[in-house]
């Protein structure tokens, strides 16, 4: 038991800050500099990632550990994550449809944003190469998906700064967060270096 659990914090906390999927591997930037203009959407766009993040990560567990050895697996690779992806997405649709409409609502709009970004698909790939066991694969879910959170948080809270007149014309806006999304991506990569 106890190292399933630190199976899981380590590959959660090395999702999160080692291998922050928006930092180190600059995925999702798009959907996390929305997210951060836009802060009623932070919460709805971090539930659908950390939930299908964890989820398809359960089911990836499941199909590298029994199809790993077959030809053609790794041609296959990128589409059968996406149909995993796919078939997450929908399921959960269907079901929030079905028994949780006022839920269904609220998320419509966020969920395939969430769901149908590079941060997805990439926390996979990047978890099927590290390898691992079942609360491995979930931990880096989770934390991917955590991650995502900190990311968006930490842009948000510094888009009204990045944005004032202190700032030079020229540098206002897009210019000035990628230069932000660099130092802090330097000072993640600090813990593992």
């Amino acid at each position: 038991m106890e190292t399933v659990v630190s199976r899981f914090l380590a590959a959660a906390l090395l999702g999160i800050f080692i291998e922050n999927a928006v930092f180190e591997r600059a995925l999702g930037i798009s959907i996390v500099l929305y997210s951060a203009r836009k802060s009623e959407s932070r919460k709805g766009i971090f539930v659908s990632v950390l939930y299908v993040t964890t989820l398809a990560s359960m089911f990836t567990c499941l199909t590298d550990r029994y199809f790993s050895d077959w030809q053609y697996y790794n041609i296959l690779i990128p589409f059968i994550y996406l149909f995993i992806i796919s078939a997450v997405y929908l399921l959960t649709l269907i079901a929030l449809w079905r028994f949780f409409p006022d839920i269904f609502k609220k998320m419509k709009q966020y969920v395939h944003l969430a769901v149908f970004n590079c941060a997805v698909l990439g926390a996979l790939f990047i978890q099927s190469q590290i390898g691992g066991t079942f609360a491995s694969y979930v931990g880096y879910g989770v934390g991917t998906g955590v991650g995502f959170l900190l990311a968006s948080y930490l842009l948000g809270a510094a888009s009204e700064r990045l944005n004032s007149d202190t700032v030079p014309a020229a540098f206002r806006g897009m210019p000035i967060t990628l230069i932000y999304i660099g130092v802090i991506s330097l000072a993640l990569s600090a813990f593992w270096s």
